[in-house]
């Protein structure tokens, strides 16, 4: 199987520091679903890890997200790709969960999700604890600019960590590198 794990906010779509409350407030970044409407039928299973404190702080509710990732699914589709598990953590930073990033309980289910081991499997984020949460369970960190990318960029980046431009340039390197995988 290949599987990738994208981060939600900065990768897939805008972030915002006022986090993204609103399905209006959920703006695909420029070539993102294409990205993973383009690595879905080229046979890669796209799987989202996303924390999503905003529930936890009230600013929104599970249905508003639950609507957020129903139009991803739907984007994508259109495309003529589909989007795997979508895994998120709920909890505050002072919650002590397990699956807040950069802890990695989200990525580990996942791998148990697909019964995959995640050594190597390529997490995709643009935050410190995206790149500290595949290292923990011995994933591939993989930055991209787009979202804080830029800022982690500039704090300096997990051993081993791959940079790309945007979701884009990611799929590019995977279709064009795995297409005999």
């Amino acid at each position: 199987m290949k599987l990738l794990i994208l981060d939600r906010d900065g990768v897939i779509n805008q972030d915002s520091d006022a986090y993204i409350k609103s399905l209006e407030e959920w703006i695909p970044i420029p070539g993102s679903i294409e990205a993973i409407a383009q690595l879905s039928k080229a046979g890669w299973t796209v799987a989202i890890a996303t924390n999503q404190s905003g529930i936890a702080r009230g600013y929104y509710s599970l249905a508003t997200l639950d609507a957020m990732h129903a139009r991803l699914r739907e984007l994508v589709a259109e495309q003529g790709g589909e989007v795997g598990l979508v895994v998120y953590c709920p909890h505050g930073p002072d919650e002590g969960c397990a699956c807040r990033k950069p802890k990695p309980g989200m990525l580990r289910s996942i791998g148990e999700h697909y019964a995959a081991d995640l050594v190597g499997i390529w997490f995709v984020g643009d935050s410190k604890g995206d790149l500290e949460a595949a290292k923990a369970v011995d994933a591939q960190p993989v930055l991209v600019k787009t979202g804080k990318g830029q800022t982690t960029l500039s704090k300096g980046l997990p051993e081993g960590t791959l940079v790309f431009e945007d979701l884009a340039a990611v799929a590019r390197a995977l279709i064009h590198n795995h297409q005999d995988a």
